[in-house]
């Protein structure tokens, strides 16, 4: 019965960290360009301790932790300075991180920067910016008409790249990502005063919540019951 206890407290786990997920992606729900997480899991037959036969039980183990980049609601702001992207495609930060978060910045010194501080790639590098109003047009082209001036001045453009479905998305805080693999650089639709609402579906969230913690509460009475049983075989063994 021992096996029995191991496969069970094999799912308890695994619902467990889908529990975690759930709950964070229930969190950032209202957060700005947030992707929702999801794990997937793999079931193996146990082998017999004899050889390679296999008992005919499964145990379950993770099989897979990904982020899903689908798009969200854009939602009109009004501000020049924030940005959505239509479609696939990443903003390139400075540092080789990556993010769909468009609210910008012109940070002290002039350069244009996520709402954290990090710099925002364009064709050329960081864009140093002059004062003056700024315009993002739909390819993502950058142009400041500075002041005492009436023709704008092109920039840059900002430098959106896209990896694809298998590549590996690394979340590592305040909206910026790491990916592991090699990217294309891409002409997505960028429009300017709007923002991408998070991917996040709370209703739906919510379902997979309650339904994750029926399936984990039902392995922790399995645990008990096999636990019972062992006892008890135990017991009655103790008394012949």
């Amino acid at each position: 019965m021992y096996k029995g206890i191991y496969i069970a407290a094999s799912g308890a786990i695994l619902k467990h960290n889908q529990l975690d997920v759930i709950t964070q992606n229930i969190a950032n729900a209202n957060t700005t360009g947030y992707k929702k997480d999801g794990l997937s899991f793999q079931e193996y037959l146990l082998q017999k301790q004899t050889g390679a036969m296999q008992d005919g039980r499964s145990m379950s183990e993770f099989s897979d932790f990904k982020t899903d980049l689908t798009n969200g609601t854009l939602v009109k702001t009004g501000n020049p300075l924030d940005i959505a992207v239509e479609g696939n495609g990443l903003i390139a930060l400075d540092g080789d991180r990556y993010t769909r978060r468009g609210d910008l910045k012109v940070n002290s010194e002039g350069y244009l920067t996520t709402h954290d501080g990090t710099k925002v790639l364009g064709e050329g590098g960081p864009m140093l910016l002059p004062e003056g109003p700024v315009d993002i047009d739909a390819d993502g082209k950058v142009s400041v008409t500075e002041v005492d001036s009436t023709v704008p001045t092109e920039i840059d453009t900002i430098k959106i790249m896209d990896f694809g479905p298998n590549a590996k998305i690394i979340k590592t805080g305040d909206g910026q990502l790491t990916v592991n693999g090699s990217g294309t650089q891409v002409t997505s639709a960028v429009k300017q005063g709007y923002l991408e609402s998070s991917n996040v579906d709370p209703v739906l969230e919510m379902v997979h919540m309650i339904e994750t913690m029926r399936e984990y509460e039902s392995y922790q009475k399995m645990i008990q019951s096999l636990d019972q049983a062992t006892a008890k075989v135990n017991n009655e063994m103790g008394r012949l």
